[in-house]
């Protein structure tokens, strides 16, 4: 493998950047008044004496290394911070119905009232200002719009998001819109969600109402949030709402959400005048175990499965049966002019990575045999989130440069990156270390593909502050802000420090 010089130079400094700081130490203290002064704003806190060093550590680039048109953002769901569950006029989501049954999510909890972002949304979007972010990346609650998914629209709702849009813009920030995140109203789960191909009008109707309500004021969409992790752990593994294991739910729905991805975006693209119009998907980088031929078919089935499945269609390529003949399933539900219907050209897409995979021939699960090697085999404690997974910086790079190979990709954008370390409060302050290193590696990864040709126009950190982590509850924190669920309490987090003093 080689290696550019601006990568060596960064993968020097990340090495012996530790021996540099102790040299440069004398210097640092020099610097520690004005370093003070520098975080003090709006929602920051004073960085403590023993958190200098990972500030003074500089990182092997800077703002302007990504040049001046960069989109620096944050990205949030509704289910996930809003709460207000029931509250003026609201419908029933999946989500919902998920979270409030027993055992669904791991520890028991759920999202009625996350962050409680739906009362508190204006000091929240001002911290987003106050870390020096251009971009506010939120989604639009199905069920706050049409609370019975088609019918009446429910006004309220129109106008909770035209206060978050008018609030953002208020604040010199940009509002960036994901029609979908996950949250389909309980009300078309009954009828058969997205494995009913009725799906793709409902939210077609859906898209055409949030278009007309808030296009004339926001210019940059998203039509869906990762299908495959919402198909995949929604219908295939049972994990996520609506918490189905079927194959023949899978297939169906694959198909139908993936019409509904480049249906949306025409809707978007007819009613909103100068929009800017993309969808996000989840990737990993994928490598075998070895180069045995059965560990590198099982890979090949596993980047099918999480890679290809919805940019291919998208581009003209069709499901990528190559990878995994099992997805031939899908074509069943393919009726005389989808694949053309498939076809839409984005004006960005989203890359949403958060770690890799590294896969090996395995005889379970039955099927696909194809398992993931656990992290805690390949590295340390230290370098595993909360999540479980890998800190696997390389791996952001390589699916930057795969996505960009992709026929009639233009700009893409990091919609999604971050990383779950468990944090605690002291003396009102948050020192995520490992956090702020997460960072700086991947943004390393990000701007090294950049510098080899790949148009990346911006990057959101995942996410705002703590909220409701799905299945997994509210364990799990990946904010820039620390929440307390029990008072509400927001704190800034060194790491949202971090992004202030590195984007002033």
């Amino acid at each position: 493998m080689s290696y550019s010089y601006v990568s060596c130079l960064l993968l020097f400094t990340s090495l012996f950047s530790p021996y540099l700081n102790r040299l440069n130490a004398t210097t640092a203290m020099n610097r520690r008044d004005m370093i003070k002064m520098a975080a003090l704003g709006a929602g920051a806190m004073l960085i403590p004496n023993e958190a200098y060093s990972y500030f003074l550590d500089k990182p092997a680039f800077t703002k302007a290394d990504f040049g001046p048109n960069f989109k620096w953002g944050v990205a949030t769901a509704a289910y996930q911070i809003e709460g207000a569950y029931q509250e003026d006029g609201k419908g029933v989501s999946i989500w919902d119905t998920f979270s409030n049954k027993k055992k669904n999510i791991k520890t028991g909890e759920n999202g009625n009232v996350a962050c409680d972002f739906y009362h508190r949304y204006p000091e929240d979007i001002a911290m987003i200002k106050a870390m020096n972010m251009q971009v506010n990346r939120f989604s639009i609650a199905w069920t706050r719009i049409l609370p019975n998914g088609t019918g009446e629209v429910n006004q309220k709702g129109i106008d909770f998001y035209h206060k978050i849009i008018d609030r953002t813009l208020e604040l010199g920030l940009e509002p960036w819109i994901t029609c979908y995140h996950w949250d389909l109203p309980q009300a078309l789960q009954d009828k058969g969600g997205w494995a009913n191909r009725e799906s793709v009008e409902w939210f077609n109707n859906f898209v055409d109402i949030i278009t007309k309500a808030y296009g004339d004021k926001v210019k940059n969409w998203m039509v869906l949030n990762e299908p495959m992790a919402f198909i995949g752990v929604g219908y295939l593994l049972g994990m996520h709402a609506p918490g189905y294991m079927s194959f023949k739910k899978f297939y169906a729905a694959t198909h139908h959400a993936a019409l509904a991805q480049a249906e949306g975006a025409r809707v978007i693209r007819a009613n909103v005048k100068d929009a800017n119009v993309g969808t996000t998907f989840s990737c990993s980088a994928i490598t075998p175990k070895t180069n045995a031929p059965k560990h590198i078919k099982a890979a090949a089935k596993m980047d099918a499965l999480l890679n290809r499945l919805f940019i291919e269609p998208a581009v003209g390529m069709g499901y990528p049966l190559d990878g995994w003949s099992k997805l031939k399933g899908i074509l069943k539900h393919v009726k005389e002019g989808d694949m053309e219907k498939l076809k839409f050209q984005y004006d960005f897409i989203g890359i949403q990575n958060y770690t890799r995979v590294m896969v090996k021939h395995s005889l379970w699960p039955p099927i696909i045999w194809a398992n993931q090697v656990k992290p805690k085999k390949l590295v340390g404690p230290e370098d595993i989130t909360d999540m479980g997974w890998e800190v696997y910086p390389e791996g952001i790079h390589q699916v930057l440069k795969k996505f960009a190979a992709y026929p009639g990709i233009d700009k893409i954008y990091v919609t999604e990156n971050g990383a779950a370390f468990p944090d605690t409060v002291e003396a009102g302050q948050v020192h995520d270390t490992k956090r702020i290193q997460f960072f700086k590696d991947y943004l390393a990864q990000v701007l090294r593909a950049k510098k080899e040709g790949v148009n990346i126009q911006g990057y959101f950190v995942w996410t705002l502050m703590d909220n409701f982590e799905w299945a997994e509850g509210y364990m799990p924190r990946f904010g820039l802000v620390h929440v307390d669920f029990e008072t509400q309490k927001r704190t800034m987090k060194d790491s949202g420090l971090w992004f202030k003093e590195f984007l002033k």
